[in-house]
């Protein structure tokens, strides 16, 4: 590893250093490009199982990347189970058609947001309070 010149900074970053628990081996420094881009060194992204899509979070002072959470995923499964249920499925079907429905979720929630994007900077219209609620006309 390289040393730091003799700065305020270089110091500020040697006391962060020492006082992190995270073991050297666990600990790689990364450039961050003109365009504000990092990246993940390999072997965190395959140790962490990291996929297409990373969560930011600003946490005590520190920025934490880390892989999307099962849990969003799994968000609306109850409501996905007690449907195909009462469709009556069961066994092996039930596991295949549950699969296949919570693969969707993410995808659609990604629409509603880009749609809703699209209507707060103007570029689509929106449906109005009327045009959901014609009853409160």
């Amino acid at each position: 590893m390289t040393k730091l010149p003799n700065s305020r900074p270089a110091k500020a970053a040697e006391k962060i250093r020492s006082k992190a628990s995270v073991k050297p081996s666990q600990r790689k420094f990364i450039r961050i490009s003109p365009r504000k881009q990092v990246t993940i060194p390999q072997s965190f992204y395959e140790q962490l199982g990291f996929t297409d899509e990373a969560e930011c979070i600003l946490q005590d002072g520190a920025l934490v990347i880390r892989p999307v959470q099962d849990t969003k995923d799994g968000y609306f499964d109850d409501q996905i189970l007690s449907d195909l249920i009462r469709e009556g499925l069961g066994g092996e079907e039930l596991l295949t058609a549950f699969r296949a429905r919570r693969a969707k979720v993410r995808p659609a929630v990604r629409a509603l947001i880009a749609e809703a994007d699209e209507i707060s900077a103007g570029r689509k219209k929106g449906a109005s309070l009327k045009d959901v609620f014609p009853e409160f006309d």
